[in-house]
C-alpha cells in the first residue's frame, strides 16, 4: 500500500459512528464515504476538486497518483477530509502530499481556539503563528512527524466549522493558491 499523510489506523472510524453532527452548513460524510475511510481504500487516480462532498478545492497541484477519504468522529466533532499523495515514501523530502479537512466542531468560534481543538491528528501545538494566506487569517506551523514535512494551516470558516490544510514541502509555494481556492457553500 502506498504511503499517506495519515496512517490508516489513525483517523478511521466505523461507519456507524460517522454520522452527521446536525451542525448546519458543515459538510458531513455519507455512510459510503465512512466505509471507504474505514477500509482505507485508495482512489487511483485521485478525485478532483469535489473530493470532499460539500467542499470545493479549486486548486489541486499536479503530480498526485493516489487519493483517500478520511473520516473521524470524536469529542463532539466530526472530521471529513481527503488526502492526495504521490507514490514516494513519506520521508522523501520530494514527497507530494496534500490533506484538506473540514471539522464540524460546535466550539469553533475564534482562530485562537484552534490551539485547544481536540483533533486526533493535526493539533496546533507548540508555537503556531497567525498569518494571512490565501486571503484568510490562519494559524500556521511547520508539519510535525505525524503530518509529514511541510506546512500545516487552519482557520475558522464560520462558527462551528474549521478547515485545515497540510501541504507537503514541495507544495508550500502553492499554499496561497490552494487556500484561496477552498470554498464551502
Amino acid at each position: 500500500m502506498a504511503s499517506s499523510l495519515v496512517s490508516a489506523g489513525t483517523l478511521i472510524v466505523s461507519p456507524a459512528h460517522a454520522v452527521a453532527t446536525g451542525h448546519a452548513g458543515c459538510p458531513t460524510p455519507t455512510k459510503a464515504e465512512a466505509e471507504r475511510s474505514e477500509a482505507a481504500r485508495s482512489d487511483q487516480p485521485p478525485r478532483g476538486a469535489t473530493a470532499i462532498d460539500g467542499l470545493l478545492v479549486n486548486h489541486i497541484p499536479k503530480g498526485f497518483s493516489l487519493g483517500q477519504v478520511v473520516v473521524d468522529k470524536h469529542d463532539g466533532m466530526s472530521e471529513y477530509g481527503y488526502q492526495w499523495t504521490d507514490t514516494r515514501d513519506e520521508v522523501d523530502r520530494k514527497h507530494r502530499a496534500l490533506w484538506v479537512r473540514v471539522v464540524c466542531w460546535p466550539d469553533a468560534r475564534k482562530l485562537s481556539g484552534l490551539r485547544d481543538a481536540p483533533f486526533h491528528l493535526g493539533t496546533f501545538s507548540g508555537d503556531p503563528k497567525t498569518a494571512k494566506i490565501g486571503g484568510r487569517e490562519v494559524l500556521t506551523q511547520e508539519g510535525d512527524g505525524a503530518l509529514g514535512h511541510g506546512r500545516y494551516v487552519g482557520w475558522v470558516e464560520r462558527k462551528g466549522t474549521v478547515v485545515t490544510v497540510m501541504a507537503g514541502r514541495p507544495l508550500v509555494p502553492e499554499l496561497n493558491k490552494i487556500i484561496k481556492g477552498i470554498r464551502l457553500p
